[in-house]
């Protein structure tokens, strides 16, 4: 592991020790690789996803963060249909600017509530 990556795994843990989802109001976590970005949406008491999305399933190119707000509004769409309206975001010890911003704005203005 690079330091960089150990980094952010200090930070995740320092973040997860305080956030926890739970089934009124689960978890909105945000995974990026250089290539894609990942949103899920976790119940964290059972275990269980309640609904995903990955920039795998957008087909069209665009910028990376075009890209990061259209898997927002999905990450939206998907968790008002599984009957979700409000969850704690989680970063998952990444900064909050860029891609992970663009998310973020994405699934508010999708009107998910955090």
């Amino acid at each position: 592991m690079t330091i960089k990556e150990l980094r952010r795994i200090k930070i995740k843990q320092r973040v997860r020790k305080h956030i926890s989802g739970t089934a009124q109001r689960p978890r909105l976590t945000v995974f990026r690789s250089n290539k894609q970005i990942y949103a899920q949406v976790i119940d964290d008491l059972t275990g269980k996803t309640l609904a995903a999305v990955s920039s795998l399933a957008i087909k069209e190119t665009a910028p990376k963060k075009e890209i990061a707000s259209k898997v927002g509004e999905l990450i939206a769409q998907k968790s008002k249909e599984a009957g979700i309206d409000t969850v704690v975001f989680d970063r998952n010890g990444y900064l909050y600017h860029g891609r992970v911003k663009e998310l973020a704005d994405a699934a508010r203005k999708g009107g998910l509530k955090f």
